[in-house]
C-alpha cells in the first residue's frame, strides 16, 4: 500500500536478501529510520560473505579481505562492530607469471629478481614501446581495452588466460565495462605505480595490508546483524518468496510462503538485493516481454569452493596463490590459517581452491572425492606436490558467484534497470541488483546510500539516489 501522508511512525521497509548490501541497509535503517523485516531464504545471513568452520577452522567462501580503502564511514562502523577482533593484516601471496612464482600483491624488487629474463623484457619492452604500438580498432571490448593499455605481454601471459577461467569466455567477447571496473591497473605505468608503493619507506600504514576477522570474514556480517537486531530490526530466515505483487507501477506487497501457507508483507518500500534476474521473475503481474527477455539473457558465472582438508599445520605461507594458466581450471587458492593467523587446530589446515565452472558443467555434478582427487593432481602439477595425509574433500556451489559482462549485457541490464526505476515502493542495489563485480564493501557503501535516500514519508529522493548510482559507477575491485 502507499506511503501514508498522516503517518507517526518511520515508514516500513523490507529488505530482500541477508547477503553483505541486505544486511547493511538493515543496519543503517534500523538507526530509527525504519522499522526493517529482512527476508532471507538461506538458513543464515551473509550469503556468500558468511563463514562456516570445518574441523575446527573458520572458512570462507572462497578468498576475502576487507579493504582499507573502503568508504571512511564504512569503516568506522566495521571496526566498530569487530573491535580487537578485527585484524590488520599483511597481504602475502603468490601468482604464476612465466612460469615462476611471483609476490602477490606485485613488488618490484621480486619481479625484478624473479621474472624470467625473457618476460621481464618483453615487459619492459611494452611499457617503452606502448606510446608508439598502434592502438585497436573498431569497437571497444576487454581484450582492446587491455592490449592498448598493457600490451600483449601482461595481457596474453596473465589477464586473458586468467578471465577466460573466471568467466568461460574469450576476452574479445567480454565488455569494456569488465576492464574498467576488474582491473585497477589498466596501464603498465599503473601497475609499476602500485609496485613501488609498495616499497618499505613510501608505504602508507595499510599499504599491502587488508582487514581480517579472527572467526573468518562472515564476522563482519554476523557482527551487523546482531547490531541491527539490537536496533530492532527483524530478520526472516528460510523465507521462499513466491512473488512480488505490483498494481501498475506500484509494488504493492512481498509474498513468502511457508508449507501450504502463504504470508503477504506490505511494506511502505521493497529494498531488493536479490539477483536482479530473479526479481524480475517474481514480478506479479510479469513485466512487459521484452523486459522478461532481457533478464532471461543477462548471465551470472558460477563457482565450486573444493576445500581439501590436510593432515598439517600449514601448507606453505602465503594466503593466497593465483593460476592464470588455462591448463590448471581452479584461479585462486586460498589457506584459511593464513588470513587470521590461527595456531590452532592442530595438526589439520585447509586449502580452499576456487574452481570457476557452470551448474551442468562437468565439474558441477562431480563427487567431492573425484574433485579432491583432481585437485591434488593440479597442485602436483603447479609444483606443490600434495605430500600430507589427505583427510577428506568438501565442497560448496554458487550458481550466482560472478556477473558475466558480455558485450551485450549493457542493453540487456539497462532494458531491466530502467523498467524498475519506474516501479515505486521498489529499490534494488547490491552485487546481484546491480549486476555490480564489487567487493563487500562496495555493497556496505550501496546500502548506506539506499538507506540515505529514504524519506521520512516512505518514498525515495530518486535525484539523489541517481546522484549515487553514478558514484557507484567509480566502484574498482580491488583484488
Amino acid at each position: 500500500m502507499a506511503a501514508s501522508k498522516t503517518r507517526t511512525g518511520p515508514p516500513r521497509v523490507a529488505i530482500l536478501g541477508a547477503g553483505p548490501a541486505g544486511i547493511a541497509a538493515a543496519y543503517a535503517l534500523s538507526k530509527g529510520k525504519a522499522e526493517v523485516e529482512v527476508l532471507e531464504r538461506a538458513a543464515v545471513a551473509g550469503g556468500n560473505s558468511t563463514s562456516f568452520q570445518i574441523d575446527g577452522i573458520w572458512c570462507d567462501y572462497g578468498s576475502h579481505r576487507f579493504h582499507p580503502v573502503a568508504d571512511p564511514h564504512v569503516l568506522a562502523d566495521v571496526k566498530a562492530l569487530l573491535g580487537p577482533d578485527l585484524l590488520l593484516q599483511p597481504r602475502h601471496g603468490r601468482i604464476r607469471l612465466g612460469g615462476r612464482w611471483i609476490h602477490f600483491p606485485l613488488k618490484l624488487q621480486d619481479a625484478l629478481l624473479k621474472l624470467p629474463p625473457a618476460f621481464a623484457a618483453s615487459l619492459i619492452g611494452d611499457m617503452v614501446l606502448g606510446k608508439f604500438r598502434r592502438k585497436s580498432t573498431g569497437p571497444k571490448s576487454f581484450s582492446s581495452v587491455l592490449y592498448d593499455g598493457l600490451g600483449p605481454t601482461i595481457s596474453e601471459n596473465f589477464y586473458f588466460p586468467y578471465v577466460r577461467k573466471l568467466w568461460g569466455l574469450d576476452p574479445d567477447k567480454l565488455a569494456v565495462t569488465l576492464a574498467e571496473r576488474r582491473v585497477s591497473g589498466s596501464s603498465v605505468g599503473k601497475i609499476l605505480g602500485k609496485m613501488l608503493r609498495m616499497i618499505p619507506g613510501l608505504r602508507g600504514e595499510t599499504t599491502g595490508r587488508f582487514f581480517y576477522p579472527r572467526q573468518g570474514f562472515g564476522q563482519i556480517s554476523s557482527a551487523m546483524v546482531a547490531a541491527a537486531k539490537g536496533q530492532g530490526a527483524a530478520f526472516g530466515f528460510g523465507a521462499n518468496i513466491v512473488r512480488i505483487e505490483r498494481d501498475g507501477n506500484r509494488v504493492t506487497a512481498v509474498v513468502t510462503k511457508e508449507g501450504e501457507v502463504e504470508t503477504r508483507h506490505t511494506p511502505d518500500q521493497v529494498y531488493s538485493t536479490i539477483p536482479l534476474t530473479t526479481l524480475v521473475r517474481l514480478m506479479d503481474p510479469p513485466p512487459p516481454p521484452e523486459v522478461i527477455a532481457a533478464a532471461n539473457a543477462i548471465r551470472f558465472r558460477g563457482m565450486i569452493l573444493v576445500y581439501l582438508i590436510l593432515g598439517t599445520d600449514r601448507f606453505t605461507e602465503y594466503d593466497a596463490h593465483y593460476f592464470p594458466e588455462l591448463s590448471i581450471p581452479i584461479s585462486r587458492m586460498s589457506e584459511p590459517k593464513n588470513y587470521n593467523s590461527a595456531t590452532g587446530p592442530k595438526g589439520k589446515t585447509i586449502l580452499c581452491a576456487e574452481l570457476p565452472c557452470d551448474p551442468g558443467e562437468t565439474w558441477w555434478d562431480m563427487s567431492d572425492e573425484d574433485l579432491g582427487r583432481h585437485y591434488c593432481d593440479w597442485l602436483g602439477q603447479l609444483g606443490l606436490p600434495v605430500n600430507v595425509p589427505v583427510i577428506r574433500t568438501e565442497t560448496r556451489r554458487i550458481a550466482h558467484a560472478y556477473p558475466v559482462y558480455d558485450l551485450d549485457y549493457q542493453r540487456h541490464f539497462e532494458t531491466v534497470d530502467a523498467w524498475l526505476s519506474t516501479l515505486d515502493g521498489l529499490l534494488s542495489f547490491g552485487r546481484q541488483g546491480l549486476f555490480a563485480h564489487d567487493n563487500t564493501h562496495h555493497a556496505f557503501a550501496m546500502a548506506y546510500a539506499a538507506a540515505e535516500v529514504l524519506t521520512p514519508e516512505g518514498g525515495i529522493d530518486r535525484a539523489k539516489w541517481a546522484e549515487h548510482r553514478h558514484e557507484f559507477e567509480s566502484h574498482r575491485v580491488e583484488d
